[in-house]
């Protein structure tokens, strides 16, 4: 594996742990706001992102690379509003997408065919994570900041279920 391919592995797996980290810090501030729903939806966020850690990870050593973590930095941790969560959610989705379409740029740069590939899963994978955050925040506004809309939409993303996609 080319040095310049294995180093952004390497950032694009702190990336995703920084995700799951952040969405757990967005989870911690839905329980303390009793959204026990919303929070969990949260946690689930987490797990995938550590999935996609780990689909990164299993590559690198699958073409006889290595995995050098480094530190993961503090999340934000004050947020305003189920909504503001839902916003940040999408702005940080997007952040990620450009992550993932540097990486692309990179893979075709070096005519690295492999990690190509594997990037075709992340870029329609992202495509639903922003498509995801943004119907959260239009219903989010639907529902309202307070009361029995948002209430039974607690409820509603409580029901979701982790699914390991990576798995595929």
């Amino acid at each position: 594996m080319k040095p310049t391919i294995q180093k952004a592995i390497n950032e694009q797996i702190n990336a995703e742990i920084y995700s799951a980290y952040l969405y757990l810090a967005m989870a911690a501030y839905l329980e303390s706001e009793n959204l026990p729903g919303f929070a969990s939806w949260m946690k689930i966020q987490a797990q995938e992102e550590m999935t996609h850690a780990m689909k990164f990870y299993s590559f690198a050593y699958d073409r006889d690379g290595s995995v050098e973590l480094e530190a993961i930095k503090k999340p934000q941790t004050k947020f305003n509003s189920a909504l503001h969560i839902a916003e940040e959610t999408l702005k940080h989705e997007q952040e990620v997408t450009k992550l993932i379409h540097n990486l692309h740029e990179l893979a075709v740069k070096e005519k690295d065919y492999a990690f190509e590939s594997l990037l075709k899963w992340f870029i329609d994978e992202q495509v639903e994570e922003e498509n995801n955050s943004k119907n959260l925040i239009d219903q989010l506004k639907l529902a309202g900041d307070t009361g029995p809309g948002l209430f039974m939409f607690d409820k509603e993303l409580g029901a979701r279920k982790f699914v390991d996609e990576t798995a595929e």
